[in-house]
């Protein structure tokens, strides 16, 4: 069962709360991120992607990032921007945009229970991408990005978040892009045992997003733990920053792709190959095709849009990870007519998240690409089945919106 316990976060001030806030650090790039910590010398985002402070062209890598990162982190504390709270509480965390909400617990989950499957995953992780988080939560003692976990709806935790809630008003509560950001502090000793039983009774727990932030945290808890033999269990290292979203919380976006070229073919002839696999419907309309049902997809070619309905047979239905859409479209147009075998390290495909609307696709297949799919968004129940199922999901096969802001609660290790 699950593991979920509080702590006493490092967060900002309430006055500082916006001014800290930033997304999360692998949404974009150094040139990216220089923009946009201009003009707050309080951005998490310095603390992230700490070559932003540095002169441009320094290895994001390099030692002295990380030795930056600690610093500036150091600062904000130094500063009296952030201040770390004297007892652990959980807290709530709620983001709202366009009239949809969703509401999770921020708290810290068990890196045995990452090593033993309570906490189950479904991606691959990049051994590089895990050496750069590994460095930087080793470095500066503490995870500055939290791990973006669900679950299965628990009625009791929902109506204890709910009713306390409504009795306090929230620490925070302001809008960072485009979505508003609301926190309350759960202080009670009672209430916080409460919410821990709770979760005691959970059977899993599933990574959603923060894969590569949840391996790494993991493995610098074990680093610690061969360091101080004599560990007790219940040191800070042996848990690690998350947010818990009960799974009707969430909603998981459409993760598109575009193409760079036909492989060699022309239109006709690859219209004609896609036939093998899908029934290929031309539309009429210039208004972008969405999906509306599972296999079926969009695909935006020379100035139109058509539909592919997969044939059946033409993937195996019992399967949980082939019978997904994005598995479906790479076994049977990516990968043998378009000749993408390995859409993780193949330099001609690019994925659109949903977020960015279907405009965008129609604007990359006509600038820089060749044609663009739309596909529908992959389910939560199809998420959990395949992590039940000890399996992995393809690579893009799930975008999460709104992002979880890093900055409002720093976890440190010590």
């Amino acid at each position: 069962m699950a593991t979920f316990r509080p702590f006493p976060a490092v967060r900002p001030l309430p006055e500082y709360a916006a001014q800290v806030a930033a997304l999360p650090y692998d949404v974009m790039n150094s040139t990216e991120a220089r923009a946009y910590v201009q003009g707050n010398p309080h951005c998490f985002m310095r603390i992230d992607r700490a070559e932003v402070n540095l002169p441009e062209g320094t290895n994001p890598y390099a030692p002295e990032v990380y030795a930056e990162a600690k610093t500036q982190l150091e600062r904000l504390s130094a500063e009296s921007v952030c201040r770390q709270d004297p007892v652990p509480y959980l807290y709530i965390y709620r983001q709202r945009r366009n009239g949809r909400s969703q509401t999770g617990l921020v708290g810290c989950a068990s890196v045995d229970d990452y090593q033993s499957g309570t906490i189950k995953r479904h991606e691959f992780t990049r051994a590089d991408k895990e050496q750069d988080r590994i460095r930087h939560v080793d470095t500066l003692e503490a995870n500055t990005g939290p791990i973006f976990l669900t679950y299965r709806k628990q009625p009791e935790i929902t109506q204890l978040v709910e009713e306390w809630q409504a009795a306090h008003k929230p620490v925070y509560d302001f809008v960072a892009d485009g979505v508003a950001q609301t926190v309350w502090v759960i202080d009670c000793p009672r209430t916080i045992a409460q919410i821990q039983a709770l979760f005691g009774q959970v059977e899993s727990l599933y990574i959603a997003d923060g894969h590569h932030r949840a391996a790494s945290a993991v493995k610098v808890g074990l680093k610690r733990r061969e360091q101080y033999p004599g560990y007790t269990g219940d040191e800070e290292f042996n848990f690690f920053l998350a947010v818990l979203f009960a799974q009707d919380e969430l909603e998981i976006m459409d993760y598109n792709r575009v193409v760079k070229d036909l492989n060699g073919l022309t239109a006709a002839q690859f219209l004609e190959a896609t036939q093998g696999s899908f029934t290929v419907e031309a539309l009429d309309g210039k208004a972008p095709y969405k999906p509306q049902a599972a296999h079926t997809f969009g695909m935006f070619l020379e100035g139109r849009w058509y539909k592919l309905t997969a044939k059946t047979g033409s993937f195996p239905e019992n399967d949980p990870v082939a019978s997904l859409d994005v598995s479906i479209l790479q076994d049977n147009l990516l990968a043998p007519i378009l000749g993408i075998g390995d859409p993780r390290t193949d330099k001609r495909i690019d994925f659109v998240g949903g977020i960015r609307g279907l405009g965008e696709l129609e604007r990359r297949a006509t600038a820089d690409m060749a044609l663009a799919f739309s596909l529908c968004p992959t389910t939560l129940d199809a998420l959990m089945a395949i992590a039940d199922a000890g399996e992995v999901m393809p690579p893009k096969s799930t975008w999460f919106e709104p992002k979880l802001l890093s900055g409002l609660f720093v976890h440190l290790l010590k």
